[in-house]
Order: C-alpha cells, then structure tokens, then sequence
C-alpha cells in the first residue's frame, strides 16, 4: 500500500472519533504491554541479531523500560486526560474557563536503530495514550527489530489506527512529503535537520530527540571506585551506541591518572579480561560506523583496550587520556565505546570547555562538593543533569527527557509525552445574561472610561 493511500486510511480512522474514547486508549495501552512480555524472547533474539545485545540487558534497557512507561502512564492517564480549571479576571466575569487535551490526529514516529525497540514503542504508546493514529517507522539499519515490529504491531494493536511502515531512505523521504499533525524523531542531528526541513512545508510541530558530545566531569575529590563504576556502566553499555552515554570526561591531569586503574578495573569487572569474548558486550551496527569508530583510534596508544575486529565489527572498551580540545575525537559525537580524557584545571575549567560548545542531551558531574553542583547547574545549560549517576534521568517516568539546542527540540517520558502529542485547548464560557461586556462596547463615553481605568487598577493592584 502506498503512503498516500496508508494515510487516508489513517486519517479516515481518526476522523470517525475511533482513537478518541478513554477505553481504546486503555486497550492498545495493555496490548502493547502484553506484547512486549508474550513476545519477549522473540524481541530478545532481534535485538541479538541487530547489536548482539546480551538478553538481560535487553530486557533492562529496551523491554522493561517500555513497560514501565506504559505501567505509569496507565496508572495516571485518566487524571491527566481531566480539563484543568482556570481563573477568569473579574472584567470578564462571570464566566468559566477551562483547558482540555485533544488529540493531535495522525502523528509520525520514527525510530533509530541503537534501541529499535524501545524508542520505537515508547513514543507509539504516548502518541495512542493521547489519542492519536500513528505510523511507525523503524529503523532500517536495524532490520530484525524492523522486521518483528512489522510482524508483531498488527497483531496486537488496532490496525485501523496504527500502521508500520518500513524501509530506508527512499520510504522516509516519501514518509515526509506528506502532512503529519506531528513528527517524532529520533536519531542524529544530520537527518533531524532533514526531518524539521520536510515538517517545516507542511507546518508540522516536531520533536526531534538527536544527541550531541554529552560530557561527564569527575572532581579531584570525587569516589573514584564508584565514579569508574558508573561511568563504564553508561558508557559501555550498548557498546557505546547510547544518546545519552557519556561522550568525554573532563577532569585535572592529577584525578585522570589516579581515575585510569579505576576505570581498567570496571572494566575486568563487568566484561573480564578479554572483552571480546563477553557475552555482555555488545557488537557495533554495521560496517560504515566500525570503520569511523576504527579510524578515530587508528594510530593512537590508548591507556586501555583500542583492540579491533572487523569481522565481527568488535571495538574494545577504550580510553584514551590526554585528548586535545581539537582532537578529531572532540568534533562529533563519538556513539561508541571509546572514551576520551581531556585535561582542565579545574572546575571552572571544565565549566568553560562545556559552555564553548553545543549545549548537549546531558552532563554528569561527580563530586563530593555541593557547591561545584550547584555551580554545573547554574552556569551550564543541558538536556539534563546527573549528580554522580550517568544515564539513569531516563528511568524516571516524572522527569522530561529531550535536549536544548542542537541536542533536541521537546520533550517525553510519563506525562510530558502526552503533552507533546497533545493539543491543550483553551475553553472560556460566559453567559449572554447579565451582559457586564456592555461596558466595553463604543461609544466610549465619560463614565465608561471611570470603569474601566477603576477596573484595570484594581486588577493590577491584585496581582501584586
């Protein structure tokens, strides 16, 4: 079936009121949510096939994260979808008004490929939560998980509301040729350009979920241990290929040596002494991103791993300390499992290398000094900040996820996605009877302006 021909269909759905009523909002909720546990080890295999994702942290990063979404905002739908009094100034009253939620119509939602299945379907249950009929479309560079959704969406959820549409290049260009009511992207700040370009024809709102060099300052006070720890964690997990991995690490030439054993240690710990031959440790998605991978470290003594295996597109946990700001390291994101130490003097030091560059998805900062916290939180600007925790902001369902700047356009997660697939509309109410508008019609006569100048005073003068 043709875009244009899946879209009437779609727009046909949502003109009937299909999408509208709580109960089919509920039911595609709990759907989903049994999809995702009745078809968990199918999903489980994909996610092997695409970036040999070990099953546990499949479940933890992908599946169980989407249930929880989909938990949460089941557990409080029905309160958010509730119209919200509001005031009225006293020169209108009496009168009531109110704003009630509203579903957009048929919304786009494109995933990516480094969590095919969970950036894909979180966005699909906010966008049905508010309303909406939809289109999928994953990601062609991960085709297994491509492929299972295709398979598996129809069976579960309303095929009249909801349709999947995969492909690459050629089907997403065609995909925003037409006129969606939103588009929800996820991916790298190159196509998200293209994707605010194609809605900005049709004035489509967007939210745009890129990503960006997302920095993590260590201070020479903090825990080392656990520092490492997480750090590795965040950055390793998915083999690097996280949006919201920390990209670099900042800190005083002093703390970077006395952090790099820390680091080699979690290293062993969590992957052992031979990471390739982890189950754990995951594999990169295709040829074209090993190869530039491969070539930032080509040439270079890094202080851990730099090991490479073409054949099985395999990158070794790597750190390089030292790195130069205009390093060919620090000019893209790196989304991989390569890590490098820049050198500052200090925090104010750091501060300033954050500030001169993009504002990104997120920063984390370890230390042991509420007062260098305090001062990361006032003097930068990010997506989101984590306090001696890296990557974590995302598994709470009441915090907004989405970046600032080059690093994203929006927000989701728990009630900000509906939010953002929704249209909050504003209703006011007066009764024809008594008529006070009287007072504001021409003429304007002497005594009418002694009202209003009285009125407007008194309003003012309650308002401070």
């Amino acid at each position: 079936m043709s875009v244009q021909a899946t879209l009437g269909d779609l727009r046909r759905t949502f003109a009937r009121g299909t999408t509208k009523p709580l109960a089919w909002r509920v039911r595609q909720l709990r759907a989903l949510r049994r999809m995702l546990v009745e078809r968990g080890p199918e999903l489980e295999n994909a996610l092997a096939a695409d970036l040999a994702k070990n099953p546990t942290e499949a479940q933890l990063a992908e599946l169980a994260l989407a249930v929880g979404e989909i938990d949460h905002t089941l557990r409080h739908l029905r309160r958010w979808l509730r119209p919200t009094r509001v005031a009225v100034p006293l020169s209108l009253a009496p009168a009531t008004a109110k704003v009630i939620r509203e579903p957009l119509g048929v919304v786009l939602v494109i995933g990516p490929w480094n969590y095919p299945i969970q950036l894909v379907l979180v966005p699909l249950a906010g966008a049905l939560a508010a309303g909406n009929a939809v289109i999928v479309k994953p990601s062609e560079l991960a085709p297994a998980s491509s492929a299972l959704l295709a398979e598996l969406i129809p069976q579960y959820l309303d095929p009249s509301a909801v349709r999947v549409v995969e492909g690459g290049v050629d089907e997403t260009t065609a995909l925003l040729r037409e006129r969606f009511d939103h588009i929800f992207y996820t991916g790298n700040g190159q196509v998200g350009r293209i994707v605010a370009r194609a809605a900005a024809e049709h004035l489509t709102p967007v939210t745009l979920e890129l990503g960006g060099k997302s920095p993590v300052f260590v201070d020479d006070d903090a825990d080392l241990t656990a520092a490492a720890r997480r750090i590795v964690y965040a950055k390793l997990v998915n083999a690097g290929q996280t949006c919201v991995a920390p990209d670099y690490l900042l800190t005083t030439e002093k703390t970077a040596a006395a952090l790099l054993p820390h680091l080699g240690s979690a290293i062993t710990e969590f992957y052992g002494s031979q990471p390739q031959e982890s189950a754990d440790f995951g594999r990169i998605i295709n040829d074209r991103h090993f190869d530039r991978l491969s070539a930032l470290i080509h040439n270079r003594k890094p202080a851990l791993g730099g090991q490479v295996d073409a054949t099985t597109r395999y990158i070794a946990p790597t750190v390089i300390d030292g790195v130069a700001a205009d390093d060919p390291l620090m000019t893209e994101e790196i989304f991989g499992p390569i890590l490098p130490i820049v050198h500052v003097s200090g925090v104010s030091d750091a501060i300033d290398f954050i500030t001169e560059r993009d504002k990104p998805l997120a920063l984390y900062v370890f230390s042991g000094r509420k007062s260098v916290e305090r001062r990361f939180l006032r003097e930068t600007s990010s997506g989101a900040v984590g306090l001696n925790i890296p990557a974590a902001h995302l598994l709470v369902p009441r915090l907004p996820f989405g970046g600032v700047g080059p690093s994203g356009t929006g927000r989701y997660h728990g009630k900000y996605t509906i939010d953002t697939f929704s249209h909050s509309k504003a209703v006011l109410s007066k009764p024809t009877r008594p008529d006070t508008l009287r007072l504001i019609y021409p003429p304007f006569t002497e005594l009418r302006d002694r009202i209003v100048r009285t009125v407007v005073s008194r309003t003012g003068r309650s308002r401070r």
